[in-house]
């Protein structure tokens, strides 16, 4: 890939990011999700996305006639992706589909625009068997292991009361402690592991200590303990399987 069709790509990302975030107010987010196609902001601000691209495109030295199809092309493909998105809920899904697809859509653009020559050394590492093993741990440390440690602990789950805790938010914190732990173990960096743990366990210390809610205290520090201990197995047979130093 050559340096100028990298820095188109980087100058209609930041465009994007400018339009999206930093040149939309709140004004016209509520306006959007109020109205839908009948709101004047979905207008302006998918026109505010066109200018954005085409001022970007034209920066990086592309031709005009092609700047300004791809800009207009920008522009109402966010206009449509967004006036779908306002009849939808405002939750992290529809949020996450809805960049991804104006992200689609710019890399489309670049794509014809910088026409990057292909990259067969990428492809072919992508497929090799050490990424596809590294991909497949960290989705199986998702959802796969959480439905497991769910049910091993499901035989304490009913003697603990945990109507006062948010919904779901243990198996959140379970993946995302997961994720930390397989990296730190993949990276060869054990030592935050402890520290993971250790701050896990302080911020029940006090409950346990107190017999205040002593078996959800309890319930929590063995799940986070097998959640570990799984993650931490995963982790280093695939080291060992991978031949990672």
């Amino acid at each position: 890939m050559t340096s100028s069709a990298l820095s188109l790509l980087l100058l209609l990302l930041l465009a994007h990011l400018a339009g999206d975030f930093l040149l939309q107010g709140k004004k016209w987010v509520r306006s959007k999700q109020q109205l839908g196609y009948r709101s004047p902001a979905v207008y302006q601000h998918a026109g505010v996305h066109a200018l954005l691209a085409l001022v970007a495109m034209l920066v990086s030295g592309q031709a005009l006639g092609a700047a300004l199809l791809a800009a207009l092309a920008i522009g109402v493909s966010h206009l449509l992706i967004d006036i779908l998105k306002s009849y939808t809920p405002d939750q992290v899904r529809y949020f996450l589909i809805d960049q991804t697809l104006h992200l689609l859509v710019i890399l489309l653009a670049w794509r014809w625009l910088a026409r990057p020559e292909p990259m067969p050394a990428l492809e072919a590492w992508l497929l090799r068997p050490e990424p596809l093993a590294i991909l497949l741990a960290y989705v199986l440390i998702t959802r796969p292991l959480s439905i497991l440690v769910a049910l091993v602990m499901q035989r304490w789950s009913a003697q603990v009361d945990n109507r006062g805790t948010l919904a779901d938010a243990g198996a959140r914190i379970g993946m995302l402690e997961r994720f930390l732990v397989l990296t730190f173990v993949l990276s060869g960096e054990f030592t935050p592991i402890g520290f993971l743990l250790a701050a896990k366990s302080v911020l029940r210390f006090g409950d346990l200590r107190e017999d205040r809610d002593r078996k959800l205290t309890e319930y929590v520090l063995l799940g986070t303990m097998l959640s570990f201990s799984l993650t931490l197995l995963l982790g280093l047979a695939l080291r060992y399987l991978l031949q990672m130093p």
